[in-house]
């Protein structure tokens, strides 16, 4: 007896969903800005306190932000880990101007 659960697959022929470019990097992405390369990564927040390098208030533990470094750090990606910081989004955002 066939199921009478409703089928789940792509008809034959359909187009596939578009590819979401941010979840399937896990969230990195390069930016380009006049102060440079960036590699940066949106985060939801967690159970830690950063400073901000912007406004130098504290981004509290649970808050969105952003985490970035500098994509021309010598010795590549890996290396640059140790440059990371931990911005507020809005600070990412308005950097350029505040320089």
């Amino acid at each position: 007896m066939p199921s009478r659960r409703p089928s789940r697959k792509r008809p034959w022929g359909a187009e596939p969903p578009p590819l979401d470019l941010d979840r399937a990097l896990g969230g990195v992405r390069r930016e380009s800005a006049d102060d440079g390369e960036w590699t940066v990564r949106r985060l939801r927040g967690g159970d830690k306190a950063y400073r901000c390098p912007t406004c130098r208030q504290e981004i509290p533990p649970g808050t969105p932000h952003v985490v970035a470094w500098p994509l021309d750090v010598v010795g590549g990606e890996a290396a640059g880990l140790e440059e990371r910081r931990h911005w507020h989004s809005s600070c990412w955002e308005r950097r350029a101007r505040l320089r």
